[in-house]
């Protein structure tokens, strides 16, 4: 392997990597008294016990700060009680709050390429940044620059460019509506619409299916209508780990009688068994279960197995119509019954049920479960919105629940269930390479610039563009875009021909190793930080999976006195580069946070009275026509979708591969080497396999394998990975991201969202020669 791919794959060579791996029998409950104990040894590992028990009192709560993990809400009315947080926005509120330092002295020390030689773990374990740092065209070190020069440095690359088109403006979901914002204005006021977000690598899909079926790109449910649910499916998607929160609904949906249905490749502890630590059963370990019918279907079988069961329900419906869809509502409310129909009744369930890996009689089970309920909600995940057939596959899930009138009324509906904290609110603020002609007029009206009106990069396209020097500035506000996406070698080699690349981030990552010519890195507020503007504290505001706006302010105090929070940064770029051209008042904004708020009610529709209803305890609810039955489509009805099933076929010694999450870990941040859960300790570079797929390819458990992918004639490899035999159907296969990521390739994306397909992924596993 070269020194140029080490600092991407470290220790891929270092037979020495598995000898601490520990591995015990999978989990068969979530939470818990262990959960709490990890939690605060994560929590009081990284700061004193003063200063992480101020942390956690304000996390979630009223006049508090929001949870910097994942976007699941709080019941409505109230922030939640003490101790309403899950594990991992401990371990998150952990390594954002940590007393660790990155400091000069650091960075002096350290060269880039010693850095690079840590794994993902190692790097974001050494702390905060405390000061802005600029890495020279052929230096070895970081060292620090001032804020003013960092600054003008950024403009002056901007500057230099022969089209505002040759920058990048990339989006992380923990920046705060009025970053975001304000990040959006200079970006279209400087004259490009090069916005990728991560959006672009996980729900993009579930954007562009729901604004195509129901009008909006949103999830339609409120927390509230869970309880009132009779049934709820969740397709590809893990709670446990990735929105522990969500397991306390799923307990009182469960206890207030729903059924719930899971499907997925792999069992995942969370959605068989919950002990909620707050509730006595729950600390004397008695568990609650939450699955009533787990269908473990086969990678990308989902659509498949919809499409089953709703023939099953069309059978039953044909027999005595009305008995099972409800035909009022499809007439009144939808379009395309006929021709959805007819192309369910192509298949037959024997080729439904092979498609799917689930048998026939687990399909009828469903099938009979679902045919008198009234109240659906579905819930989906990375697991459906990573596949080129993606977009199509949450049409059929929304096919499902328009046959049943399961929208658009108390406990029935959509649910995505978004990543991270605030992705969907950076979308609501203007995030978007593809912004609609309403939002680029309004934005002209309100401040008297042209924005620019075609469309700009997505993540996919920006990597293409700087591999292909069409880009050469790269400026990220938050996230770790190397370790995000696909085609990790590639994507490498896209930032490495940048002339900048600039990071604005609260802790080091590789994507500050993997750099431009000339790289920054600026220092900034996370959430838990106390954030003063001329003595006044301000806050700031996000949006949650089901579409609350509600205040967010840091208690703590930050752990350097050289950080600036997103907003300013924003201003200060925006000065420094658009000087007196700009139209915007951006000094306003740097005065008080409020201003931010007063002009995004000009711009952005459902934020009237911004600053006085986000002070409101609870906040409040952006609309949503799709929840109140009002579709907002071209032909105002929400609309059946037909597409024909996909199958891939592999060759004898080829497998279906998808990457997935440790439970000591939130996207590309590593909490740990443990995978309780899954029964894996002090590793992460292992696959999880069929013991049948291991025994005919003659591997055994523990077998030091390579990963191969030959996607467009590449050879792409990720070496030393252990095998571990797991529940999982035969031919398919998993492993951690951002480890595999270097396997996914940049040009297989989803129809449509242009999302790489990271839970798909072909395979040819071969033994370690060394």
């Amino acid at each position: 392997m070269s020194e140029e791919k080490k600092d991407i794959q470290p220790n891929a060579e270092n037979p020495e990597t598995f000898t601490g791996i520990k591995l015990g029998k999978p989990k068969d409950v979530a939470a818990g008294i262990p959960a709490v104990i990890s939690s605060a040894k994560h929590v009081f590992g990284e700061m004193d016990v003063a200063r992480g028990m101020k942390a956690l009192l304000a996390l979630n709560q009223k006049d508090g700060y929001d949870c910097p993990g994942c976007a699941w809400p709080d019941p409505d009315g109230h922030r939640s009680s003490i101790a309403e947080y899950c594990e991992n926005g401990a371990k998150a509120i952990a390594e954002e709050a940590t007393t660790k330092r990155v400091d000069p002295a650091f960075f002096a020390k350290y060269s880039v390429k010693e850095l690079a030689e840590l794994d993902d773990y190692g790097i974001g374990k050494k702390g905060r940044i405390t000061d802005p740092m600029y890495l020279p065209k052929g230096a070895t070190h970081y060292q620090p620059i001032s804020w003013e020069d960092a600054f003008k440095k950024i403009g002056s690359h901007l500057n230099s460019l022969s089209t505002p088109d040759e920058a990048v403006f990339y989006t992380s979901g923990r920046t705060s509506n009025e970053a975001a914002f304000l990040y959006q204005l200079f970006v279209r006021e400087y004259g490009t619409n090069n916005l990728p977000d991560c959006s672009n690598m996980c729900h993009e899909s579930s954007g562009v299916a729901l604004n195509e079926s129901v009008g909006i790109g949103k999830g339609s449910v409120t927390l509230e209508d869970f309880y009132e649910a009779e049934a709820i499916i969740i397709l590809g998607q893990n709670p446990g780990t990735n929105h522990p929160r969500m397991l306390s609904a799923l307990q009182k949906a469960k206890e207030n009688g729903a059924t719930i249905i899971s499907v997925n490749p792999l069992p995942e502890t969370g959605l068989m068994g919950f002990n909620n630590p707050q509730k006595v059963k729950g600390v004397l370990g008695i568990k609650s279960r939450l699955t009533d019918i787990f269908l473990q279907v086969k990678i990308n079988g989902d659509m498949a197995l919809l499409k089953a069961i709703i023939s099953l329900l069309a059978k039953d419906d044909e027999q005595a119509p009305g008995s099972v869809f409800d035909h009022e509502f499809i007439k009144e409310h939808t379009s395309g019954y006929d021709n959805y129909i007819a192309n369910v009744h192509k298949y037959s369930l024997d080729e439904l049920s092979d498609a799917s890996g689930i048998s026939i009689p687990q399909i009828k089970e469903t099938a009979n479960v679902l045919k008198n309920k009234k109240k659906i909600i579905a819930c989906w995940a990375m697991g459906l919105t990573q596949h080129k057939n993606a977009v199509d596959t949450i049409k059929e899930v929304v096919n499902l629940l328009l046959l049943k009138g399961s929208i658009g009324k108390p406990g029935a509906g959509t649910c995505p269930v978004r990543g991270h904290s605030n992705v969907q609110g950076d979308r609501t603020m203007g995030i978007y390479e593809k912004p609609s002609e309403t939002f680029l007029n309004k934005l002209q009206t309100t401040y008297g610039f042209a924005p620019p009106r075609n469309h700009g990069f997505d993540v996919v396209d920006c990597i293409k563009a700087m591999h292909e020097g069409m880009a050469k500035v790269f400026i990220a506000m938050g996230g770790n875009f190397l370790s995000a996406t696909p085609d990790t070698l590639y994507t490498a080699e896209a930032l490495r021909k940048c002339k900048l690349t600039v990071h604005i981030s609260t802790k080091l990552n590789r994507s500050h190793l993997v750099h431009g010519e000339e790289a920054l890195i600026l220092p900034v507020y996370g959430r838990s930080d106390k954030d003063l503007l001329n003595g006044k504290e301000q806050f700031v505001s996000c949006e949650n999976s089901m579409g609350v706006i509600q205040m967010s302010k840091g208690n703590l105090k930050p752990i350097s006195a050289n950080l600036l929070s997103e907003p300013v940064i924003v201003c200060r770029m925006a000065k420094a580069t658009l000087g007196s051209r700009s139209k915007v008042n951006w000094d306003l904004y740097e005065e008080n946070y409020d201003y931010i708020r007063n002009d995004i009610e000009l711009v952005i529709p459902g934020f009237e009275n911004y600053n006085e209803r986000v002070r409101h305890l609870g906040g409040f609810y952006l609309p949503n026509g799709a929840r109140s039955g009002k579709f907002n489509t071209f032909s105002g009805k929400a609309v059946f979708n037909s597409a024909d099933i996909t199958t891939q076929k592999l060759a004898p010694d080829e497998y279906m591969m998808m990457t997935i999450r440790s439970h000591d870990q939130f996207n590309t941040t590593i909490y740990g080497l443990d995978d309780r859960y899954r029964g894996v300790y002090n590793e992460r570079r292992v696959i999880f396999m069929n013991e049948y797929d291991m025994t005919s390819a003659g591997l055994k458990a523990n077998d030091v394998v390579d990963l191969y992918n030959y996607h467009d004639g590449v050879e792409r490899v990720a070496h030393k990975f252990l095998v571990i035999p797991f529940s999982i159907p035969e031919r398919c296969t998993a492993t951690y991201f951002p480890e595999t990521n270097v396997l996914v390739p940049i040009g297989s994306v989803a129809d449509k969202s242009n999302t790489p397909t990271s839970k798909m992924v072909i395979l040819k596993i071969r033994k370690s020669l060394t």
